[in-house]
Formats: C-alpha cells, sequence, structure tokens
C-alpha cells in the first residue's frame, strides 16, 4: 500500500479554496468567462493549477450568487445570458446602490484616495487609446470599487460585488463589440471632483450618469442582438 500523502493543513485548505474562489470571481468580474460560452470544471482546474474539489466549491459559490449557471445537459459553466428583462432588474438595483456608495465615500476622501482614483482613471484612459478591453476591464472595475470600497457601507458593497459579477461578462461582450475607441464618455472625473470637494450629492448625481451609460449601452447591444434573431 502507498505511503499515504501529509495532509495539508486546514488553514492552507481554506487559503487554496478561497484563492480559487476569488480567480474565478476575477475572471467574471472582468468579462474573461462570457455569457453562454461553457467551460468545464475540468478545463477551469487545469487553468488554475489545482485539483477539481476547489473549483468545485468555488462554482457551488458562484452558482448561488447567480453569477454562473450550470448547463444540467452537459454540466458545462457559464456566465448567464442577459435578457432585457434581467438587464432592467440590475440597471435598476445598480442606480439605487452604486450612487448611494459613493455618496457615502464623499465625506472621508482625501487627497491620496483621490490619487488613486485618477490613477486608476489614467488606466483606463490609456487602455481606451491602446484598445486594450482587458486593461481597460481592469481599471474601470478598479476605479469603481475604489470609490465603494471607501463609503464603509458593508452590505451594500456586497451588494454591488454582487451585481459586478452579473454584468461584468456581458459588459465584456458589449466593450469587444464596440471597441474601446467607440466607448461612449463616461463620467469618472465628475465622481472625482465631487468626491474632492466632499460633495455628497454631487458624488451621487455623478455616478448614477455614470452608470447610466453603461447600461445604456448593454441596453442596447440586447436590443440589437433582439432584432437580428428576430425577437421582436
Amino acid at each position: 500500500m502507498p505511503k499515504p500523502a501529509p495532509r495539508r493543513p486546514l488553514a492552507d485548505i481554506h487559503a487554496v479554496h478561497d484563492q480559487v474562489y476569488a480567480a474565478i470571481r476575477d475572471a467574471l468580474l472582468t468579462g474573461r468567462i462570457p455569457p453562454g460560452r461553457g467551460v468545464s470544471l475540468r478545463s477551469l482546474a487545469a487553468e488554475l493549477g489545482v485539483s477539481p474539489m476547489p473549483v468545485r466549491d468555488a462554482v457551488r459559490r458562484l452558482v448561488a450568487e447567480h453569477a454562473l449557471v450550470i448547463n444540467q445537459a452537459n454540466k458545462r459553466l457559464s456566465a448567464p445570458s442577459l435578457t432585457a428583462e434581467r438587464l432592467e432588474q440590475l440597471a435598476v438595483a445598480r442606480a439605487w446602490i452604486e450612487p448611494e456608495l459613493a455618496a457615502r465615500a464623499a465625506p472621508c476622501a482625501d487627497a491620496a484616495f483621490i490619487g488613486r482614483l485618477r490613477q486608476a482613471d489614467e488606466a483606463l484612459n490609456a487602455a481606451i487609446v491602446h484598445g486594450d478591453v482587458n486593461a481597460y476591464m481592469a481599471a474601470n472595475h478598479a476605479f469603481h470599487f475604489g470609490v465603494y470600497q471607501a463609503a464603509g457601507a458593508e452590505v451594500l458593497l456586497a451588494m454591488a460585488g454582487g451585481l459586478w459579477l452579473q454584468v461584468g461578462p456581458f459588459m465584456r461582450v458589449v466593450f469587444d463589440r464596440l471597441g474601446t475607441v467607440n466607448l461612449t464618455r463616461d463620467h469618472h472625473v465628475d465622481v472625482m471632483d465631487a468626491l474632492a470637494a466632499h460633495d455628497a450629492q454631487a458624488a451621487h448625481a455623478a455616478m448614477a450618469a455614470d452608470i447610466a451609460v453603461g447600461m445604456n449601452a448593454m441596453r442596447a447591444a440586447v436590443e440589437e442582438e433582439g432584432r437580428a434573431s428576430g425577437v421582436a
């Protein structure tokens, strides 16, 4: 009988599971797992260099968060397809939660905080110039959640994270179609100006306008897809 391998400490096991969950979550947030295109649990495990067990655990968590769906016929995983009805619900939820987080971040905004946001926005602008959708998605997420994490509102922050898990994959599809040079103007400068002035009302309004730009682009893409497929 072969000698059993030494058991990994429980803390290490938990760390691996958390790291795998974080890696798959990040892939969804930045659109690297597109909607409707199935991937297998085994291929995810191979890509991450881990056994299927922590991947299975992470997938279970993400399915519960409505960020992944499992095709029961072939057991492949994908981000959920974004219907017009689902998009409308996400738009309403984002319009409630994310501007509120921006408003709550305004009183505690200092020069260092604004500097970090400017760095993220500069990275986003550089990504637009170079046509780098991956970098654009990462910088856009860094900007928004840099604002939201400063709000000190854990419940709202968790809700915003869950919404971005569902929006991120389709946002990536839209940006791939448009190309970064065709993206409409964002309101990041307005958000930063409002935060620097500690103006919660202006921060709320600027973030609401920024979210509306992105959601309108997704709405147009869903409508175009419906017309192309002959759906009225």
